[in-house]
């Protein structure tokens, strides 16, 4: 993005490895900015967009195979600083002429021992050997004409190399990972010691960039924000409102498909701490007949973001506001999951403020934290000063309910949940635990089952409970609940909740699950 030109940034072509947005995130972590993209772009673009350093990421690929992504070599010597990862550094071997090895697959921690030290391992003491994590198929034996060997393992008699003349570097292992103890050490050395980097994407720069940008794009048309109650669409308001004012209208859509009492909750606390102009719509209806008798995920995100463009516009006209623009608090990771811009990464699903928007639309879309991960997001929201109980809210999906209730969403499937969901939440709340978890939620399952209730038997609902611990939303793992809290909830649900007899918890990670189930 142009505002942020100012800030030194590194580039990231993505090859395609489940890890590329863990390397955006740690260099976002050292303050500094960068962004993903697909390695197709030629020089020429790389040299408009004008990064201090680049970092070639994994991938699934071998470099001999016929379909295999490349580049350019003379990207190598355009004068700045790579760091080649994985795949990343096998391309760079094989762009330079070295053979890359095929056959030998490792997959887990090795004892990587430092040779020379260089820039890239300032800090590490050759004498003791340092814990990295692999995962690769192909491997170099012998480093590029003119690089020379910084370290190895075991097994990789060349676990990392730099060019002799040129600030070009390839390491095997992931240093982005969190099973890469010192990982972060190297990226920093190449951040800071290398691409020679000062740390300024800060929180607080974010937002007088963007606050500039938007009144830029704006000017002095009337601007909508679909509002939902979460940190995002709040942050998002937050910063619109900081650069237009009064220009803008927030609307609060109850589309059907909300937990218990959200609609009032919202209501009462924006009302209470934000004070913009709000106004509330009941568009329950509206979805619930958009949504009848879908079944497929994807269908459901395109009838819910098709929807909410069509109320919005609707409302626009209704209040005789001439509004131009329309305010969504998109995420860097919806549209990483949603859009295959990134060469060789699938699109994994479709998000309904991104690829479940309408072809035509009245509105062009203002999306000022579309470049930000979910924490980056709670720190600018504590920076502009809004209340912990907005900045700190579990993640709820724009579809809401419509994506938890797997198979057909109806008013009597929808009751169920809702209800479960409100015991599941109270009960992690009363057990302190809320903060502890990124996100929980409850499931109603397209299945039913056979239970027995008072001598006699039951044919009901299945509810599972998914909570996951996150940074980003990319990478997720299940929570460990203490067994005791898991019973009282599944013990209440049972109790409590008229038709479902059985309660299962989720234990899979991100990857390979999503959070969400659909």
């Amino acid at each position: 993005m142009d505002q942020h030109r100012q800030h030194d940034r590194i580039l990231i072509l993505d090859y395609g490895s489940q890890y590329t947005q863990l390397i955006a995130r740690r260099i976002r972590e050292e303050r500094v900015y960068c962004e993903i993209h697909p390695p197709t772009h030629g020089l020429d673009w790389i040299r408009e967009w004008n990064p201090n350093g680049i970092v070639l990421s994994g991938g699934p690929s071998s470099v001999y195979g016929t379909d295999g992504p490349t580049a350019d070599p003379e990207l190598l010597r355009m004068g700045i600083p790579i760091l080649g990862i994985c795949y990343g550094m096998q391309l760079v071997a094989h762009l330079e002429g070295a053979e890359v090895e095929q056959g030998r697959r490792e997959y887990g921690r090795a004892e990587l021992t430092i040779v020379e030290p260089d820039e890239l391992f300032d800090g590490f003491d050759p004498a003791e050997p340092t814990t990295v994590w692999c995962s690769h198929g192909d491997h170099v034996d012998a480093p590029p004409p003119g690089y020379r060997m910084l370290a190895s393992t075991p097994t990789l008699p060349v676990a990392a190399f730099r060019a002799e003349d040129r600030e070009v570097y390839g390491v095997q292992f992931h240093p982005e990972v969190a099973h890469t103890p010192r990982g972060e050490e190297v990226l920093s050395n190449f951040l800071f010691k290398i691409c020679r980097c000062t740390p300024t994407w800060t929180a607080g720069a974010f937002i007088d960039e963007t606050v500039a940008q938007i009144r830029e794009q704006v000017g002095d048309r009337a601007t909508v924000c679909g509002l939902s109650g979460g940190v995002d669409s709040s942050v998002a308001a937050t910063l619109v409102y900081r650069a237009i004012g009064e220009q803008l209208t927030c609307i609060f859509v109850d589309n059907g498909v909300l937990r218990k009492g959200e609609r009032e909750a919202v209501e009462r606390t924006f009302r209470k701490h934000m004070g913009m102009r709000l106004i509330v719509v009941d568009a329950r209806a509206e979805f619930l007949r958009a949504l009848e008798g879908v079944t497929d995920p994807e269908a459901k995100r395109v009838a819910v973001g098709n929807t909410f463009i069509r109320v919005f516009e609707r409302v626009a006209e209704e209040e005789g506001t001439d509004a131009g623009f329309l305010v969504q608090g998109t995420l860097y990771p919806d549209v990483i999951e949603s859009l295959a811009v990134r060469g060789p990464s699938a699109t994994i699903k479709t998000h309904h403020n991104v690829g479940g928007l309408p072809e035509e639309m009245h509105f062009a879309l203002v999306e000022p934290l579309r470049e930000l991960f979910k924490d980056e997001v709670r720190q600018v929201g504590r920076e502009l000063g809004l209340p912990e109980e907005f900045v700190g809210r579990h993640p709820f999906p724009g579809p809401g309910l419509a994506i938890r209730v797997l198979g057909e969403v109806t008013e009597e499937r929808l009751h169920v949940l809702r209800e479960a969901d409100a015991i599941y939440l109270e009960e992690i709340r009363a057990a302190g635990l809320y903060d502890d978890i990124w996100q929980a939620f409850a499931v109603l399952l397209p299945v039913r089952s056979v239970g027995v209730m008072g001598d006699a038997r039951t044919y009901e609902d299945v509810v599972a409970l998914r909570a996951v611990t996150s940074r980003d939303g990319m990478t997720a793992d299940w929570y460990h609940f203490p067994h005791e809290v898991l019973a009282r909830i599944s013990t209440r649900i049972i109790n409590e909740v008229a038709g479902v007899n059985r309660v299962t918890y989720d234990i899979s990670s991100k990857p390979p699950a999503t959070i969400e189930w659909e």
